[in-house]
């Protein structure tokens, strides 16, 4: 050890800094837990990214609910090219027109 030590640049604090994440503790059933663990395994990821994006997923919304009228109607009208703003009058023809 050095008798003295130069700390004009040192800054307090945490030496990590943070990234959005925290370290928590969570009970999860073993054959959960096993599960994503194989995934991660095929996938090459960790395993508790797999259960972060499962989360957010989840979060999101996206869970395979039944899909509604009001939302199949919704992507339809998305889907669908706009009408164009021209408008065309209809031909007529009835006998009444021609006589």
């Amino acid at each position: 050890m050095r008798k003295e030590y130069d700390f004009t640049g040192a800054k307090r604090g945490a030496l990590v800094e943070n990234t959005g994440k925290s370290r928590i503790t969570i009970y999860l059933d073993n054959a959960t837990l096993d599960e994503f663990r194989a995934r991660a395994e095929r996938a090459g990821t960790g395993y508790q990214t797999l259960v972060n994006a499962a989360l957010r997923i989840f979060l999101n919304g996206r869970r395979g609910d039944p899909v509604t009228e009001a939302t199949l109607r919704r992507v339809i009208r998305e889907e669908l090219p706009k009408p164009s703003r021209t408008t065309v009058t209809p031909v007529r023809r009835d006998k009444a027109h021609l006589a």
